[in-house]
């Protein structure tokens, strides 16, 4: 028998394992949702800007330019599709963070979608079935709206990018190189602003 010293801790065990935990409401989901608001995009911290917009920010952003651009979309886009999955596109960020292309790579190939998924799933259940449909769509790319807003997932970093441009930040040339090689195939009013946007920056 061995001796029990007087500092002697003992683990404390998980009185709320996860099988046993209350499924999370609406508004559990909305509180898993705030941390988007002051989540920085961590490229361009990478970058050298030293105050970034939030993922919120950004969520704002690619949801502002799908509208402007899908009603400009022929065939015509599903335009509510469309602005749900803008708005769903980043959510898995409020557990995950937001994780740079330099780390990202590095990842197993499948990964970080998997994570996505699964966290997904878990924040955004509670909000309602439309979202969860969203995210499902957006995640799979396999629709042209879903497409879509990918494209305008990057092309508000190319609008941020002119921005940080103009306010005198300087060297951020790799994001110019993803903007050069955006392919915007089949969504001409989306290479209209990649061009304008290619136009109007400084590297």
């Amino acid at each position: 028998m061995g001796k029990s010293g007087g500092n002697a801790t003992c683990p404390v065990p998980d009185l709320n394992p996860p099988a046993y935990r209350q499924p999370m409401t609406l508004l559990d989901s909305l509180l898993r949702l705030l941390p988007l608001d002051d989540l920085p995009r961590t490229g361009w911290i990478l970058g050298g800007v030293t105050q970034p917009e939030s993922v919120a920010g950004h969520i704002l952003g690619t949801s502002h330019l799908a509208l402007a651009l899908a009603p400009q979309i022929e065939p015509p886009l599903e335009l509510s599709r469309v602005l749900a999955m803008a708005l769903v596109h980043d959510a898995p960020e409020a557990g995950s963070g937001d994780l740079p292309r330099p780390a990202a790579i590095h990842l197993p190939e499948g990964a970080k979608k998997q994570m996505e998924d699964a966290l997904a799933g878990e924040i955004l259940a509670p909000l309602s079935g439309p979202a969860t449909e969203a995210w499902a769509e957006y995640s799979a790319q396999e629709t042209r709206e879903a497409r879509f807003v990918a494209l305008c997932d990057s092309l508000q970093m190319g609008v941020r990018w002119v921005g940080y441009q103009r306010a005198g930040w300087r060297g951020l040339g790799e994001f110019e190189a993803h903007f050069s090689n955006l392919d915007c195939e089949g969504f001409p009013a989306a290479e209209s602003l990649r061009q304008e946007i290619l136009g109007s920056g400084t590297a």
